[in-house]
């Protein structure tokens, strides 16, 4: 995944061009020329980014999956002809568990694999992403650490090696809980914009930093990750539990004059 004078820039197929497959053209471009497709491709894509047919994304020697985890079996099926024998694919999916059985399962033998979690979108990567997390799950075919070394060396990212399902039960409260306190929080606006404290202005950039993820985003966090159901559950009885119990506080003492 490097390149000289000698060795130009590989070609990347990017398979999803919506604001986080944006991201990865505009940080990726330096090392690969980018051949991307999106059913839904902006007559100008920028001029880091070559919009061509799926089977041309397909035929690159590394390919990224940049779509919702719900697409990932589809676009599976549909770029399996299409791959070229040592190929590298990626996904950049929020849940690990799925979008590994499906390349694992969909995507013929000949393709090395590895499923990825950027820890980081649109929003909190607009400074940059130097010191930023990205989880790494090897899927198939050994090329997991020369991902990694490329992502620290060039990009500057703190890469976290996991299975993909402790990527899940982690994610499951890492994310399954943001988001869901995000939705919230969303959901009771107005709320105070002067009169806040610190604490307050930092639960509101985590708002912010999630509140215009697509809704697919936040359904694939709730719901295709089999451990938030449960995370989520706990959550809510906590909430509860703890209403219940000032419910039942005594009335503070009254001071007398």
């Amino acid at each position: 995944m490097s390149h000289s004078p000698e060795n130009p820039r590989p070609r990347l197929g990017l398979i999803g061009f919506g604001a986080f497959g944006r991201l990865v053209a505009r940080h990726l471009a330096p090392f690969f020329v980018i051949h991307a497709y999106d059913p839904a491709m902006p007559a100008e894509p920028g001029s880091d980014v070559s919009p061509g047919a799926l089977r041309v994304a397909a035929d690159c020697p590394v390919v990224i999956l940049a779509a919702p985890v719900p697409a990932i079996t589809g676009i599976v099926a549909a770029i399996g002809p299409h791959l070229r024998p040592g190929a590298l694919v990626l996904d950049v999916g929020s849940v690990k568990a799925v979008a590994a059985t499906a390349m694992r399962d969909g995507l013929p033998g000949h393709v090395a694999i590895v499923a990825t979690h950027p820890l980081f979108g649109p929003q909190s990567a607009r400074d940059g992403l130097r010191g930023l997390k990205i989880a790494l799950c090897e899927v198939r075919g050994g090329r997991t650490r020369q991902v990694a070394a490329f992502l620290r060396r060039h990009l500057g990212l703190d890469v976290i090696l996991t299975t993909p399902e402790a990527h899940d039960r982690d994610a499951a409260v890492v994310q399954g809980l943001t988001h869901l306190i995000a939705k919230v929080m969303v959901r009771m606006e107005p709320l105070p914009t002067r009169m806040t404290t610190r604490s307050f202005d930092l639960l509101m950039q985590a708002v912010a930093m999630v509140r215009h993820d697509a809704p697919e985003v936040f359904d694939a966090i709730e719901r295709a990750n089999p451990y938030a159901g449960a995370v989520r559950r706990s959550f809510v009885a906590e909430a509860a539990r703890l209403a219940h119990d000032l419910s039942d506080a005594p009335e503070p003492a009254v001071w007398a004059a």
